[in-house]
């Protein structure tokens, strides 16, 4: 984000503006090594995220716009020790949430089989599940997984079941840890996963994971790809048994012929649920919020972790 597109920066610091380019070629428009916050672009790859740690020798604080952290992890072995990483909390709640709820909702009805129907021009009646009286699961319940809990409260869900990675109790209810997930899987008629991609989330959605859903449940990612195991996912869906709603895939972007973009009962978003027109407001008050607590020597908000620690 060009600074000068963010009002109310602390004086001080000499900001400079690099988004990487295109192809990750666009020069740097200072010496790496003279930078104290690197503010990590937005939806570039992960050879563009990483590709300046390498020579930032001073840095003291890389500030993600995303919830997830997963883009930067690989460079941080370049960093001294100390440096604190932080990331997007209270950027991406309203409109990953919103996502969900559409891409549930979506699902459900059917509205990709009316949007079919419609170009042929043909009336589409019928039954459809509807939302109402159904049992939800959230894997991953950190402030996005709360947020689709705020957003589906309206709908006089049966019951919500909250899974993160450790135990917990919050003013909805329990939190159950990953490891009763086996027992919870089967209760669920739709699974949605909000859980950032670690080394314990990866491959995740397995296909045991899969094999536990119920006939007729849909699993909904909001998440990262790699969460989810593509072929057992292909496997599932393929069999008729589960449906699914998708804004990331494993490879991201789907290449064209890919089977997924095919199977039956799959839904297919584009990695949509961050960049909306609630991405710019937040995102800019959470900079001018931590560059002023970093002027003032404050400490930082969404600290995830220091380097060396």
């Amino acid at each position: 984000m060009a600074p000068e597109g963010i009002d109310g920066l602390p004086e001080g610091p000499r900001y400079l503006f690099w988004d990487g380019g295109e192809d990750g070629d666009q020069p740097f428009p200072g010496d790496p090594a003279d930078c104290a916050v690197y503010v990590v672009p937005y939806m570039k790859p992960v050879g563009i995220a990483v590709r300046p740690l390498p020579r930032m020798t001073s840095v003291e604080v890389v500030q993600t716009l995303t919830a997830g952290i997963d883009h930067v992890q690989p460079g941080l072995k370049h960093l001294r020790p100390g440096v604190r990483l932080c990331n997007a909390r209270g950027v991406h709640e309203a409109s990953t949430a919103e996502l969900a709820l559409t891409l549930v909702l979506a699902s459900l009805r059917g509205i990709p089989d009316f949007v079919r129907a419609q170009e042929r021009g043909e009336w589409l009646g019928g039954f459809r599940p509807a939302l109402a009286d159904k049992s939800v699961l959230i894997v991953g319940y950190g402030s996005i997984g709360a947020a689709i809990e705020d957003r589906l409260t309206p709908f006089e869900l049966a019951r919500v079941a909250r899974v993160a990675r450790s135990k917990r109790t919050t003013a909805r209810g329990p939190v159950h840890p990953l490891t009763e997930l086996p027992s919870l899987l089967p209760h669920a008629d739709v699974v949605i996963l909000s859980t950032p991609l670690t080394e314990e989330t990866r491959g995740l959605v397995s296909a045991g994971f899969l094999a536990r859903m119920k006939d007729g449940a849909l699993l909904v990612n909001v998440a990262r790809g790699p969460v989810v195991d593509t072929k057992a996912l292909l496997a599932e869906l393929e069999s008729g048994r589960i449906t699914a709603a998708l804004d990331v895939t494993d490879p991201e972007p789907l290449p064209p012929g890919h089977p997924l973009w095919q199977a039956p009962g799959v839904l297919i978003s584009p990695h949509v649920g961050g960049p909306t027109s609630a991405f710019s407001p937040r995102a800019k008050r959470l900079l001018v919020d931590q560059l002023t607590r970093f002027v003032n020597h404050e400490p930082l908000r969404n600290v995830i972790l220091t380097t060396g620690a």
